[in-house]
């Protein structure tokens, strides 16, 4: 995605990555034992995988049912959401999910102003940490990586966040983030898009070999 990217928004993106992880994510989860959804997640300190799933599920019901009381994605409305669901089966809350992931894109779509757009973003990263906390591979990559890339730039652009060029080893054009940078020189990245995405989403990259250059990597978190 050169700098010259459209920004005009396409609005069957967040549901078409969505769609992609439901197809790759869903079916992995049911052939996993029910100890692998107690496990604790090193990205969401003292949520297990199942309470990352609980929260996902609920987060994309309530787009799907368009119920947005205020403080609806704030942290204590998501314990309570988690709370809720303690008593559910994990097959239900991947029942759950999986209806979220088929129709929260199109609700998503709807909205002209693409305010509901990093909810999809936001699924497909807590996707990564399932599968990083499972030990499979394609954490924060796999087959919608490209989309979330998309997303990724045009959230990053429409938050006015910090301008980067990111030279991708594992993508042919550079990618460009973040809005007008002022009289800052912007930021460059160099290293493998799921590394990139880590320090996007406030996730740990130590140990993980790339290059930032014009920035602190704690500037690029979008969560920070």
């Amino acid at each position: 995605m050169t700098a010259a990217a459209d920004d005009a928004r396409d609005p069957l993106l967040p549901g078409r990555l969505l769609t992609i992880e439901r197809d790759a994510l869903i079916p992995l989860l049911r052939s996993r034992p029910d100890a692998d959804f107690a496990l604790p997640t090193a990205a969401c300190p003292g949520w297990t995988v199942r309470d990352v799933l609980a929260h996902c599920s609920s987060a994309l019901i309530r787009v799907v049912e368009s119920r947005f009381e205020k403080g609806v994605f704030s942290p204590e409305a998501n314990d309570r959401d988690i709370a809720e669901r303690a008593g559910w089966t994990n097959a239900r809350v991947l029942d759950e999910l999986e209806r979220g992931m088929t129709e929260a894109g199109d609700v998503i779509a709807g909205r002209a102003d693409g305010v509901l757009d990093p909810v999809a973003l936001g699924e497909w990263v807590h996707a990564g940490d399932v599968r990083d906390t499972l030990g499979e591979p394609g954490a924060y990559a796999g087959a919608g990586l490209p989309h979330a890339l998309s997303l990724l730039a045009r959230v990053t652009r429409k938050r006015g966040h910090l301008r980067l060029q990111a030279d991708l080893d594992d993508v042919d054009e550079p990618l460009h983030l973040g809005g007008p940078s002022g009289t800052r020189t912007p930021a460059r990245f160099m290293g493998d898009a799921a590394t990139l995405v880590r320090l996007y989403t406030g996730r740990s990259a130590d140990g993980v070999p790339y290059e930032l250059m014009g920035a602190e990597a704690a500037e690029l978190n979008l969560y920070g």
